[in-house]
Formats: C-alpha cells, structure tokens, sequence
C-alpha cells in the first residue's frame, strides 16, 4: 500500500524566507461575515519556502517555468542519506561516490540533511550543509534532472556558480525540502509541480513523496 510523505514547508503571514527576498504575506482579503466566503491575498516570493527554480533564474534565454519539462519534476527519486552532513558541511563529489551506482542521466536526487528541522531560526538561511562547485559540475555532467535539498539554498557564498552549473544543464533545483527523514525507501515517486506562472523563474511548490507507488499501480 502507498503512502504520501509530505515534503513541503508551511507558508504563512510573515514566514521567513532570503533576506534580498519580498516578505511573506498572508491577509485575509474577504470573509464569511462581509461576503460570505472565505478568500485571501498572498504576497510571495517566487521562491518562498519549498520552491523550485528554473533556468530563467539566472538565464536571460534560459527555460522559464510555464516551458518547463514537467517530466523532471515528477517521477522516481532517489534519497541520498546525508544526514552527518551538519553545520556548514560541504558536500563534494566524494560523499555522493557510496550513491554513483544509481546516479544516472535523467535521474532525481533528493539529499537528506535533516536540515529542515532549523526553519524557522535564523540560521537556517545561512549556517546549513554547502552544495558546492565542485559537487554541482559533477552532477550537471551526469545530467540528472532534478536536484533536491533541504536547505533554502545551495550555497550561502558560491550560489551563483552552484546554480549556473546546473541550470545551465537544465538540471531542476528544489530547495528547501522537509520531512526527507521520514521516507523509509530509497527510491521514492516525486511530484514537485511548480505553478504555471508564465516567463518567471521560479514556484513555491507542493512537494510529496510517495513510497511503495509502484507497488499499488500494478495491483490496481
């Protein structure tokens, strides 16, 4: 039998996010008492709590959301266990190496780092495990699809490298995942649907992991 892990962070009134980012807002705008309905307006971020980015992002002709290929953000993942990684660790290729034998073209990977579990604090933005270079050019060249992490970014200093190897590939980043440690299997189907928001760069996202899919597809 199936079972959905929710690996989204929550968006509320004034939920923290990148400090150069809009803030969040969360008003309600109509009410059951003056108009009989319920309604609210929201003020985001493109790239607001668990989002994806696009290539447009750092790409003047790169692929905005509305062109994506939506094939790389839904379909099997594979759960890296990187949870040793703490406090500012850098991630290289070599912590990757025990995981190689499933790193494939096409593939999606998601990295637990447990670091969700610092939103809100402050250091959440900024203190979490490093995604670097040197890490970002060896899976561009593998041409995977989709990188997925838990903390809000992949770098607090070297974001613009980290982000241009990969997009420039065409690689989808998801960032701030949550709830990584609670899937069980290491293979897992992935949705993480970005919004249709045509020619911009990046979707709050509603992600979730699906454990044992395939299993309930072929008994269906």
């Amino acid at each position: 039998m199936s079972r959905i892990i929710d690996l989204s962070l929550p968006i509320y009134h004034m939920a923290p996010t990148m400090g150069p980012d809009p803030k969040c807002a969360v008003i309600a705008y109509h009410t059951i008492d003056s108009i009989k309905y319920n309604l609210s307006q929201l003020i985001i971020s493109s790239h607001q709590g668990t989002h994806l980015d696009a290539p447009y992002h750092f790409f003047n002709n790169g692929r905005t959301l509305d062109k994506l290929d939506l094939s790389k953000c839904v379909g099997p993942a594979e759960v890296f266990d990187l949870s040793y990684a703490a406090l500012k660790y850098n991630i290289l290729p070599k912590d990757l190496k025990p995981f190689e034998s499933r790193i494939k073209s096409g593939s999606r990977i998601l990295l637990r780092t447990n670091w969700y579990k610092k939103f809100p604090k402050k250091e959440y933005f900024s203190e979490g495990p490093r995604i670097t270079p040197q890490l970002a050019a060896w899976l561009a060249e593998k041409k995977i699809a989709l990188l997925g992490i838990e903390t809000p970014g992949p770098h607090p200093t070297e974001w613009e490298k980290v982000h241009k190897s990969l997009l420039k590939e065409e690689v989808v980043i998801v960032e701030g995942l949550a709830n990584l440690n609670k899937i069980k299997e290491d293979t897992i189907f992935l949705i993480a649907l970005p919004l249709k928001i045509k020619s911009r760069d990046g979707s709050p996202i509603r992600a979730i992991a699906i454990e044992n899919f395939h299993e309930t597809c072929v008994n269906r």
